[in-house]
């Protein structure tokens, strides 16, 4: 199996970052922390200056990513 890493790297690529280019953003994956099953990401393009970020964030990409990997505990934008 994948390693985690690489299974959240593969989801963003093939779930989460479509969607978001569709609406002129982008996410660009940062790095996991396996102590504490954080996931860094970087918004880009529309969705780095949105309102509605933390939105997304949460209820899009975290929501995605714990459904896929039970190692996702949050996800966080630096």
């Amino acid at each position: 199996m994948a390693d985690t890493k690489e299974r959240i790297e593969k989801i963003i690529e093939e779930k989460i970052r479509p969607y978001m280019e569709a609406d002129g953003g982008g996410l660009e994956f940062v790095g996991f922390d396996e102590a504490t099953g954080e996931v860094r990401v970087r918004l880009k393009g529309a969705c780095a200056g949105c309102a509605g970020a933390q939105m997304t964030l949460s209820m899009g990409v975290e929501a995605t990513l714990k459904e896929e990997i039970p190692e996702v505990k949050r996800v966080v934008a630096v």
